[in-house]
């Protein structure tokens, strides 16, 4: 049922009969179980929508496009943390499987969720992955979503270089993803993914002095309470240092790093973390990350 209402709402706005803001709220409330407030936002979750459509988003398109996003990054003085580009098309038929390496790291510039992963290119579907990138770039996220800044972004491909996740500073089954919320420069909490499979990951979210916060989160099948937890990186000065810096001059952002051999390794920087309707916080945290998030009607 949950799948049929969504698909509803993406087939009515495809079709115009929702406007971007009308599908935002009807996922707010689908999501979240009430209605967005505009005119008086208060938790993140209303802050990040008021943003979407009333606030200042000139920047969005580059931030949140993962193959322009580089260029962004270049320009704040850290372009020795970008991961190595293998490739960037326009189109699926533009790729030369012959020449990707081995390993590689594959997704749309402006996807959710469609990454895809190739350890040993003998064992890739390459027809079943040329489809799946095929659709990708047929999706409108701007219009399916409620998130109008997509709808600016030119979409391709990326291949990038896959990072070993056994050179991290602790143990994963996957890459342990620091996404780190920052408010106009300032970071203030780090929302660390490990162990991610496709259905579930451990999760877990720190205060700037490293404490657990276990009392933020609402765990579920898919965002697993850990057993251990992530211990503080050794170099995170410096990741929050990068982040303020990547943040600056937005009222809320979540910039995503890496740490393999020592080394930070930047992600993505996304404006709308799950398209501003997120459930797996508690609402005192919502509220707690609206107060930090300044808007110009504040």
């Amino acid at each position: 049922m949950k799948q049929i209402i969504l698909m509803l709402v993406g087939i009515l706005a495809k079709i115009g009969v929702l406007t971007p803001i009308r599908v935002a709220s009807l996922k707010f409330f689908y999501k979240l179980h009430r209605w967005p407030d505009f005119k008086h936002p208060k938790d993140i979750n209303e802050k990040i929508n008021w943003l979407k459509f009333y606030g200042d988003t000139s920047l969005w398109p580059l931030l949140a496009d993962k193959y322009r996003v580089t260029d962004y990054v270049k320009d704040c003085g850290f372009e020795d943390i970008l991961i190595p580009l293998i490739g960037k098309w326009d189109i699926v038929e533009e790729i030369d499987w012959d020449k990707l390496p081995q390993q590689f790291v594959m997704k749309c510039n402006n996807g959710s969720g469609d990454v895809v992963v190739c350890k040993d290119k003998s064992t890739i579907d390459i027809e079943k992955t040329k489809k799946h990138f095929h659709d990708s770039l047929q999706e409108k996220l701007s219009i399916v979503s409620g998130e109008p800044h997509y709808a600016e972004i030119k979409p391709c491909i990326i291949a990038e270089q896959l990072l070993d996740a056994s050179t991290q500073p602790c143990n994963s089954s996957s890459l342990v993803d620091y996404k780190i919320w920052v408010f106009n420069g300032k970071p203030m909490f780090t929302w660390c993914t490990w162990n991610r499979e496709k259905y579930h990951a451990n999760v877990a979210l720190y205060d700037m002095n490293w404490n657990f916060h276990p009392e933020w989160s609402v765990w579920t099948s898919h965002y697993l309470k850990p057993e251990n937890l992530i211990p503080k990186p050794k170099c995170f000065d410096r990741l929050m240092e990068i982040a303020g810096k990547l943040g600056k001059g937005q009222p809320v952002a979540r910039v995503d790093m890496y740490v393999c051999e020592d080394k930070i390794y930047f992600g993505e920087i996304t404006m709308t973390s799950q398209g501003g309707y997120m459930d797996y916080y508690t609402q005192d945290f919502l509220n707690k990350m609206g107060e930090l998030t300044v808007l110009p009607i504040d």
